[in-house]
């Protein structure tokens, strides 16, 4: 088809990015006047059929291509601006878009009559254009542009709803948060390009770069290490990485239908996809540093997931934990299988979105507005699979994908992941091995907290209505569910492998192809699923025990789920450390910069005043009136003298006379 329309691929890449922003023009231009979002609808179809037709399919284990013009010139270094197709690159670009179109079709019903809906289209076109644009950026410097691009449109969306106070807090602590791992971004930006000269990202991790060529004498620079570090800073923030995750539970107070596009399969993947793409700059010291931190952000997440109550905090939640199985598959040398289980974990886990979105769309126009019930608890849930039967069924579809078991699309993925980890450990030994085994029981306490939540939103009995004959709810609407479904089959092994049983047989993973430092071993393919398996099967068994017959053995005070339901305190300690102790440096800045600079200040422009007082008094009476004194006594000597010397004798026989009258005077009396 290519040849047949004559499209470069390069075009066509560009034209995948251009319509998003097209749209975000036209509805920024229309403002209230469009609230169909059939513009943001149709320019999301053209990019997904561009991207899959006209550049994933003609690329897809091909040469890679690139075309850049030229940007700015400083001095002698000219930057460029372009767009690089490879494997990689692709791939990253045809997923956003297939993710994108569902949730454009699913918003539609979702966001219907929000009185905002005008500015929901506009700033997920604006978002779908920047990740589509970062995707395929050239060098590191124009992918940094739209990296901000990206978390300005995520600000926007995390606070659509901004009359939300609630709303507001999680957009500025996302924003703030991600500000932090932009400056690793950009610090990593400037190491690289101070030794190397360069930020193309061909030139960089080409095979006829020198850094491809000699890695091993490369990766003795102490420069490369801060770099690499300085890199996964960036990845921590936007990946939400411990302790940098923070910011991910709270931006569900956006719109569900966000929460399934950007902070479960795009945005948040991002990071994944930067270490990806920088992988030769990372050394043995960084990568085990990537895989510790991506090793204590799985535990932690899913820790924190085995008590939330909100339905959407539990899929924030895993969300995290599974980022932390991919930046886990980077720190051990296997991107691609972090890569893999990012394209997987993008259909399944959007999916358990936009289910969580049609079972609170449902609950918000079920409860009465003055019974003030959260929607989103699922303590106010229970027995809806009776009343949504399509979405239960979907939903158990995605659940099963994250718990990893067979015949789903995260049975691969989670494998390739948990078996290199082990190959990984076994051939260093020791203390390594703790990392593939923290990760299976990660994979247990997944299967866990998934199957708590769907017993606790579908099982049982309604918890806010007695009379279970009277039906409050029904099924989703099909606007909603037809995209629903399409993930669904998404989530299932044949879209990925025809083998349901082996990763190694994955089309992806051998477009993604990649030598690792480590040997295979055989019986690790076989046991380790059997383990994963059986894992989960128990753990789904403890929850329907648990929460379905009601032989839940904790009490509701139980010092352990109270900790993991306030998330370990994490927030309560960046509040007392981080802000707190900004807030009090600041008072004490202000009163020293007030009492002290501002007093010193004030102290030397009184004494200055009085000082000035002083001379202006000293030369207005003494010098002044010295200087004055003398003229006006010269005036009157000067006076009189002419009073004297008036030219008529009479006076001056009379001054005469005087003067001998007092000389006689004088002689008489002395």
């Amino acid at each position: 088809m290519t040849n047949l329309l004559h499209i470069s691929p390069i075009h066509a890449s560009l034209a995948v990015l251009l319509f998003p922003l097209a749209a975000f023009l036209y509805q920024a231009l229309r403002g209230k006047q469009d609230q169909s979002g059939v513009v943001g609808l149709l320019a999301i179809l053209l990019s997904t059929a561009a991207s899959a037709f006209f550049v994933f399919l003609p690329t897809w284990k091909q040469a890679p291509l690139e075309a850049a013009i030229t940007w700015f010139t400083v001095g002698g270094s000219t930057f460029s601006a372009g767009i690089l197709l490879n494997n990689l690159t692709v791939l990253m670009q045809l997923l956003v878009c297939i993710i994108a179109l569902p949730v454009h079709i699913y918003s539609r019903v979702y966001m219907k009559g929000d009185p905002g809906i005008h500015r929901y289209w506009m700033y997920l076109s604006l978002f779908c254009f920047a990740m589509l644009a970062l995707c395929v950026a050239n060098n590191l410097l124009l992918m940094y542009v739209f990296w901000e691009l990206v978390g300005f449109a995520s600000y926007l969306l995390i606070g659509f709803w901004f009359t939300k106070n609630a709303a507001v807090q999680a957009n500025k602590k996302a924003f703030i948060v991600n500000r932090i791992g932009d400056i690793g971004f950009l610090i990593g930006i400037a190491l690289v390009y101070a030794h190397m000269g360069t930020l193309n990202l061909s030139e960089l991790f080409g095979k006829q770069s020198p850094l491809f060529e000699q890695i091993p004498l490369w990766h003795t620079e102490r420069w490369m290490t801060y770099a690499g570090l300085a890199f996964f800073v960036g990845a921590m923030a936007k990946s939400a990485q411990f302790p940098l995750h923070v910011w991910l539970p709270d931006a569900m107070e956006g719109p569900t239908s966000v929460s399934s596009l950007i902070h479960a399969a795009t945005m948040v993947a991002a990071g994944v996809f930067l270490l990806a793409t920088v992988f030769p700059l990372f050394n043995e010291s960084i990568l085990l540093v990537i895989a510790i931190i991506g090793t204590i952000t799985a535990l932690t997440a899913s820790y924190f997931a085995l008590a939330q109550q909100d339905i959407k905090k539990v899929l924030a939640f895993s969300t995290i934990s599974q980022l932390g199985f991919m930046v886990v598959a980077v720190g051990i040398g296997a991107w691609n299988a972090a890569i893999f289980h990012l394209v997987t974990h993008a259909f399944f886990k959007c999916l358990l979105f936009l289910c969580a979105g049609a079972i609170i769309h449902e609950m918000a126009h079920a409860i009465p507005a003055a019974a003030k019930v959260d929607p989103q608890d699922m303590r106010n849930m229970g027995g809806l699979r009776r009343f949504m039967p399509y979405t239960f069924i979907l939903m158990v579809i995605a659940s099963l994908a994250l718990a990893g078991f067979p015949l789903t699309s995260g049975f691969l993925s989670k494998d390739s992941i948990v078996i290199a980890a082990f190959e990984w450990a076994v051939e260093r030994g020791g203390a390594y091995l703790i990392i593939p085994v923290v990760l299976v029981l990660v994979s247990f306490l997944t299967a866990f907290y998934i199957g708590r939540m769907i017993f606790k939103v579908f099982f049982g009995k309604p918890k806010l209505w007695s009379d279970e004959k009277v039906t409050v709810f029904h099924e989703a609407p099909k606007g909603m569910l037809f995209p629903m479904a399409f993930l669904g089959v998404c989530s299932f092994f044949f879209v990925f492998s025809f083998n349901p049983i082996s990763h190694q047989n994955a089309a992806l993973m051998q477009g993604l192809t990649l030598l690792t430092g480590f040997q295979p071993i055989d019986s690790l393919h076989m046991f380790i699923p059997i383990v994963l398996i059986t894992g989960s099967a128990i753990g789904w068994w403890l929850g329907y025990r648990w929460y379905v017959q009601g032989k839940y053995p904790f009490p509701e005070n139980n010092a352990l789920v109270q900790h993991a339901q306030k998330q370990g305190y994490i927030n309560e300690f960046f509040q007392l450390i981080v802000v707190r102790s900004t807030l009090y440096l600041s008072r004490g800045l202000y009163w020293f910069d007030h009492y002290i600079v501002d007093g010193l200040t004030a102290g030397a422009a009184s004494v200055t005043r009085a000082m000035s007082r002083i001379a202006a008094w000293i030369d207005h009476f003494m010098i002044d009136g010295l200087v004055n004194a003398v003229a006006q006594a010269s005036y009157y000597l000067g006076h009189l003298l002419r009073w004297v010397q008036n030219g008529r004798l009479q006076n001056y026989m009379g001054f005469a006379f005087t003067m001998v009258l007092f000389g006689i005077l004088y002689l008489v009396l002395r």
